[in-house]
């Protein structure tokens, strides 16, 4: 099994990131993947949505809700290592329609088990299974898209089947719910809250679509040469060697880093939004809720700028480039005191997170061996997931604890010359957050560049 990358630009001059993107759409595979993750995330975000208002209604305190989440993060960081491991083991294209089919079954046995313990264990099953279809379904995308000018546009398409059906998940839940509660109390279900049922048996449907879209793929898995079957000891070793690959690989680390210290820093925001439109910009629920839509514009955006200006730059530099932007604008975000420049350094902030995710999965899916890729993405999944979380329970301590400091030692202001500029927590929390991902991308981009040197001393 060859570990090279298996995508390598033919010319210097060769556009990494292709001027019509849109011609991704005339691959059929590609058709019947992007149909897919379309179907399956609008249908995943209705359920948590109806999964959550069940939690809300089964527990007191936001106990339910804690617990409903715990799940879902959970085998994140305990069954990663392993996923990956049997995503690059076994057919990537059994592993996404197995998991769909049980992530159906999950939702349809789900209205029978209305207490809290089987919302969390059902919760935790699909998240398992979840957490298997995501990193094959990256791992599979070069193998479908075969073309690497394609690449990032398959990406980015990606990204916005993802996210971007947030939304219209929410509004689906709505209708549905509406629906359902309309039709009446279904007896026979006993207790269960017939409102979340209609959304929860679409959602089910939504699975079975995307397994039966994912059947129809015809992929080519040779590179990883014969699949066998082997020891648990083997497994064991499978899961050292994927380690040690991403720990020694320094533009894999380089990825990794930049992600991860994106994400820290940078994910600060998402707790601290509401700190931030009050304490700092002066405004209420609507400054709040504006700041969030600049930042999911700002992603929209940054994501199709990706696609049409940048088409000269290496993928490493766009990556980089994008992570320090972000944490730049995060600074720059705290160090406002009104809400008109504040929305538009948010949305710079989106812009640069949607550039740096985007481009940093498409230089995994270039520069990592089929045969290490399942391992590779089960790796950055991990990553993703721990720092974010760390991300949502470090940001309101940090401010917290910053303006305690900063009322105590300069009482929460400080002067530079007329200018006056008070520190409360939110302000400094995300002057930290943004410093920590420009530092990030900084070392991202040393470690990027001591992997095009040792390209260069070996070819």
């Amino acid at each position: 099994m060859s570990d090279q990358a298996p995508f390598i630009p033919s010319a210097p001059d060769e556009d990494p990131i292709p001027p019509a993107p849109w011609r991704v759409f005339r691959i059929p595979g590609f058709r019947l993947l992007f149909g897919a993750q379309v179907v399956s995330s609008m249908g995943d975000w209705t359920g948590l949505i109806a999964i959550l208002a069940i939690a809300s209604k089964v527990s007191t305190a936001g106990t339910g809700i804690a617990l409903v989440m715990v799940a879902r993060m959970l085998p994140g960081f305990v069954l990663a290592p392993i996923a990956g491991v049997f995503i690059d083991r076994w057919n990537r294209k059994t592993v996404m329609v197995g998991c769909d089919i049980g992530r159906a079954g999950l939702l349809l046995v789900l209205p029978f088990w209305d207490n809290l313990l089987g919302l969390v264990v059902i919760s935790f099953l699909i998240e398992v299974l979840t957490l298997m279809w995501g990193p094959a379904k990256d791992a599979t995308v070069p193998n479908v898209v075969k073309d690497p000018d394609q690449l990032a546009s398959a990406n980015s398409l990606g990204l916005i089947a993802a996210y971007g059906t947030f939304p219209l998940g929410a509004v689906f839940f709505a209708i549905l719910a509406g629906i359902s509660k309309w039709l009446g109390d279904i007896n026979y279900l006993g207790r269960f809250h017939q409102a979340n049922l209609l959304p929860l048996w679409v959602d089910a449907l939504t699975f079975l679509v995307s397994a039966l879209l994912i059947s129809r793929l015809v992929l080519d898995e040779r590179e990883r040469g014969v699949i066998k079957r082997v020891s648990a000891s083997q497994t064991w070793t499978d899961i050292v060697d994927g380690l040690s690959f991403v720990r020694a690989n320094p533009l894999v680390r380089g990825v990794m880093v930049g992600l991860a210290g994106g994400l820290l820093g940078c994910g600060m925001l998402i707790p601290l939004g509401a700190l931030y439109a009050t304490d700092v910009l002066g405004g209420g629920r609507s400054a709040f809720g504006l700041l969030y839509f600049a930042l999911g514009l700002g992603g929209a955006i940054g994501v199709v700028t990706l696609l049409w200006l940048q088409r000269r730059l290496p993928r490493e530099a766009v990556f980089t480039t994008a992570v320090v932007t972000t944490g730049s604008a995060l600074v720059a975000a705290g160090a406002v005191s009104s809400l008109t420049p504040a929305i538009f350094l948010i949305a710079l902030v989106g812009a640069g997170a949607g550039c740096a995710y985007v481009t940093g999965f498409t230089v995994l899916q270039e520069r990592v061996g089929d045969d290490m890729r399942g391992r590779t993405f089960a790796t950055l999944y991990t990553v993703v997931r721990a720092c974010l979380l760390l991300a949502l329970v470090l940001g309101p301590l940090v401010a917290s604890a910053s303006g305690s400091i900063a009322n105590a030692t300069v009482n929460g202001s400080v002067s530079f010359g007329t200018v006056h500029l008070s520190l409360p927590g939110a302000r400094l929390a995300l002057w930290l957050g943004g410093f920590i991902t420009i530092l990030s991308g900084i070392a991202a981009r040393r470690r990027m560049r001591m992997a095009s040197k040792a390209d260069a001393s070996n070819s």
